[in-house]
């Protein structure tokens, strides 16, 4: 698949014939029930939907708990020792845990050739704003206590702006013995304020979610909090000293702009960050390896990165 240039900053993959076959069957099982997914009524379809992931071949999974943060282990056969993925599930917030999410972050995993583990960090409406990043916070200054060598924070949706936020919290603060390597966080939600203007341009595109359904699953996270604070939404946050941060991102998503301009504010804060926008592709189109070129092609880029940031630990 070839990646046409835009920015130096930003590439865009285009569709391959494969891929929009694959892509136009897909859709017509999922846009019948495009916005339906609300509240926590949302939570079982949303388990079931994340276990049809395929399980990664060498891959083993199991219980742990992580300064005090219960969640799952995805352990490759040839993981590199003292190397640890901390990945932060998606789910607006409100829906998903380690269990479910465990086959695709294994994937990473094995791509990586680094153990994750996958904590479950309290979920909105309940837990709210910042339950959710107290958890993953607290699950990375364990792994930190528990003697890893180097840690890279990888996240999908939700769980990409909480891997971002968190990215800056551990970059702030000398007193952690090991700042995160870097980052890779795919089709993150940046922005709560929701200002990004494809939100509009790429509604009718998007097969899965629309503004009043992230709204909703939005105003139960935050509970009454400023969207704007940089601990809500990263978009907003001081970005300069960052460690590498790598992004991938459907063209036909609502949240294409919130990786965008994330980007665009990294790259112009000095970060050496990149997006990768991948045409004709949906949100969460990595889950579907196996299936889409594209997951492939994503999920090898994906792990060069990674584990080219693991071997060269970022000292505080």
């Amino acid at each position: 698949m070839q990646a046409l240039s835009t920015e130096a900053w930003s590439a865009i993959h285009a569709l391959t014939p494969h891929d929009r076959n694959v892509m136009d069957e897909m859709r017509a099982v999922i846009e019948p029930n495009k916005g339906k997914l609300r509240g926590v009524a949302a939570r079982a379809p949303y388990e079931a939907i994340m276990g049809r992931v395929v399980a990664p071949v060498g891959v083993n999974f199991r219980p742990d708990t992580i300064g005090g943060v219960a969640g799952w282990w995805c352990e490759p056969a040839d993981a590199e020792p003292g190397t640890v993925i901390l990945h932060a599930h998606g789910g607006w917030f409100n829906w998903g845990s380690a269990e479910s999410f465990r086959h695709f972050v294994g994937h990473i995993a094995r791509s990586a050739r680094a153990k994750a583990f996958v904590p479950d960090y309290r979920l909105a409406p309940e837990n709210p704003f910042p339950a959710a990043l107290d958890d993953i916070h607290a699950c990375y200054l364990g792994l930190v206590e528990s003697g890893a060598r180097s840690i890279a924070l990888t996240g999908d949706s939700a769980g990409g702006n909480l891997a971002l936020v968190l990215l800056a919290l551990v970059s702030a603060r000398s007193f952690i013995s090991r700042p995160a390597v870097g980052a890779v966080v795919l089709s993150p939600v940046t922005d709560l304020a929701m200002k990004g203007a494809s939100w509009e341009s790429r509604k009718t595109a998007d097969p899965l979610f629309v503004r009043e359904q992230a709204e909703e699953l939005v105003r139960a996270y935050l509970n009454g909090r400023d969207p704007a604070d940089p601990a809500a939404s990263p978009l907003y946050g001081d970005l300069a000293g960052l460690p590498p941060v790598r992004v991938h991102v459907g063209d036909d998503e609502v949240l294409l702009d919130d990786s965008i301009r994330y980007v665009e504010r990294a790259v112009a804060a000095g970060v050496d960050a990149k997006v990768d926008v991948w045409e004709g592709m949906v949100h969460g189109f990595l889950g579907s390896i196996g299936q889409l070129d594209a997951a492939a092609q994503a999920l090898d880029a994906i792990g060069a990165f990674l584990s080219k940031q693991l071997a060269s630990p970022r000292r505080a």
